[in-house]
């Protein structure tokens, strides 16, 4: 438990510029309390004491506006900026390296059952106010953009924006993908309308020639 207090203080020196010394993430850093009470909750819910596994994340909550499921499995040298309003769901992973900023929910889309919250792979960043849902994958060094709700499975190195997310970046370059292009109704209904008035004028024309050989 404590080295992987060690290894969360490291991680918010590492990635908090503001940060001046371990003393003081140690003292103030909400983030840095919130998993620091997770562990002890995780230990408690392996060895059966789910109530009071419950009680030490609510407990949590409270003090830190963080929520972590005592059944979540949080490696150690992850960092949770700020903090308030992160939730984090039962069957999460989240591996070492991984940057997490305010208002960021990794959740479910429903009632399933087993494996329904992400994994959330090494290095990842995860910004401000996003929400990721679903039991897949977000792999390592991925960019998660702030605001952005993510469904579906998140490839190594990629850049996610928007809602819902798509992928506009893989290793810093830009993403061809035809499905995430812009598509533009007026134009598809011009189109749809045209095709329709050719159909017709043919029908009108094979009238005629009905008519005139008749």
């Amino acid at each position: 438990m404590f080295k992987r207090l060690r290894a969360d203080i490291r991680a918010a020196k590492l990635n908090d510029p503001a940060a001046r010394s371990k003393f003081e993430i140690w003292l103030t850093y909400s983030g840095v309390h919130a998993l620091a009470w997770h562990r002890f909750a995780y230990f408690l819910h392996k060895i059966k004491l789910r109530l009071c596994a419950r009680a030490v994340s609510q407990m949590a909550k409270f003090f830190t506006g963080i929520e972590i499921h005592p059944a979540a499995k949080i490696a150690g040298g992850v960092f949770i900026d700020h903090g308030e309003g992160v939730v984090i769901g039962e069957t999460a992973e989240i591996e070492e390296g991984v940057v997490i900023y305010q208002g960021v929910t990794l959740g479910g889309t429903g009632k399933q059952t087993g494996k329904r919250h992400p994994t959330v792979k090494k290095g990842a960043m995860i910004s401000a106010g996003a929400k990721i849902l679903g039991g897949f994958t977000v792999g390592e060094y991925a960019k998660i953009g702030a605001g952005a709700v993510v469904l579906k499975e998140v490839p190594p190195y990629a850049t996610v924006v928007g809602v819902p997310g798509n992928v506009v970046r893989i290793n810093g370059e830009k993403v061809q993908n035809l499905e995430q292009e812009k598509r533009d109704p007026i134009h598809e209904e011009i189109c749809s309308l045209r095709e329709k008035v050719f159909s017709l004028e043919k029908m009108i024309e094979d009238l005629k020639k009905d008519k005139e050989e008749k």
